[in-house]
């Protein structure tokens, strides 16, 4: 097949103790799914359905790349989150086909231009010029789920310059794994290739040019990375 312009290249994660790569189709996140987080933004604690947003796919910055000081924001945000990718998809999931479905797991940052969030917010706009911008979802190499997979007392955790940010645990999570997926796939038909951002605990804050930070999965994935 010709085109009139050359195709883009598509964006991919290291796999670990693989040489091969995870292809990115799309990335879904979800909002406020941590309580004290949801408290700390000023929402309430809604423990119905997730809430979702999205990010593009090329928005993903991988193997430890810098991480650009994004435009138009003086108070850019980190927000750490367990990341789930998929290696198979489907429509109205149940919860045994989504864990089926899951290749394996990361840790990213969720990051957020919050002075331009909360200017959307206020009038009542989409968050998208706030969260899906360039270069605003690191992500670490994946760990199979076949080789480890994370359970209620897995630790989440963020440092910046080597001072502990953000720590929680996924048990503390509104909306476990299962939960999400399903509730994902009711509205989109899920595919190999997707990545989901789980939410984020309490503790953001700001990030500025030349801070270093450590985000780890405890016994999954690590990721290092440097504001530029």
């Amino acid at each position: 097949m010709r085109y009139v312009i050359d195709p883009p290249s598509v964006p991919s994660l290291p796999v670990l103790g693989s040489e091969l790569r995870f292809p990115i189709r799309r990335v879904f996140c979800v909002g406020r799914n941590y309580a004290e987080h949801a408290r700390e933004m000023g929402s309430t604690v809604d423990k119905g359905t997730p809430m979702f947003f999205g990010k593009p796919a090329d928005a993903v910055v991988s193997d430890g790349a810098d991480v650009p000081y994004p435009s138009i924001t003086t108070d850019l945000h980190h927000e750490v989150e367990m990341v789930v990718a998929l290696k198979a998809g489907g429509r109205d999931l149940s919860a045994e086909q989504a864990m089926a479905a899951i290749f394996g797991y990361g840790v990213g940052l969720d990051l957020t231009r919050r002075d331009l969030q909360a200017q959307v917010k206020a009038k009542g706009h989409p968050w998208d010029v706030a969260k899906g911008f360039d270069h605003s979802a690191p992500v670490s190499a994946l760990r199979p789920a076949s080789d480890a997979t994370p359970g209620p007392d897995t630790e989440l955790r963020l440092s910046v310059n080597d001072e502990l940010r953000q720590h929680g645990r996924l048990g503390e999570m509104i909306h476990d794994v299962p939960a999400i997926l399903v509730a994902l796939s009711t509205l989109f038909e899920l595919k190999p290739g997707d990545l989901i951002f789980t939410g984020t605990p309490a503790g953001v804050a700001a990030l500025k040019r030349g801070d270093r930070f450590h985000a780890e999965l405890a016994g999954i994935a690590e990721l290092n990375g440097r504001i530029v």
